[in-house]
């Protein structure tokens, strides 16, 4: 068991080795990205909360 342990993380050791992180710039632009897009899908599931709101307010009357 031992031994299949170390075998497995000298394997992941070498995988991360092959991995190309992305720079500080990079990471950064990314997560701005990420950001705006979540208070863009935000703002539409708010606006089509308001309106099937309205929609149901109005059948219930």
């Amino acid at each position: 068991m031992l031994a299949k342990t170390k075998d497995f993380l000298y394997e992941v050791k070498a995988e991360l080795a092959k991995v190309t992180w992305p720079s500080r710039k990079e990471t950064i632009a990314t997560t701005w990205v990420v950001v705006l897009i979540i208070i863009l899908i935000a703002i539409y599931l708010y606006a089509c909360d308001i309106v099937i709101a309205n929609f149901v307010r109005r059948i219930l009357r």
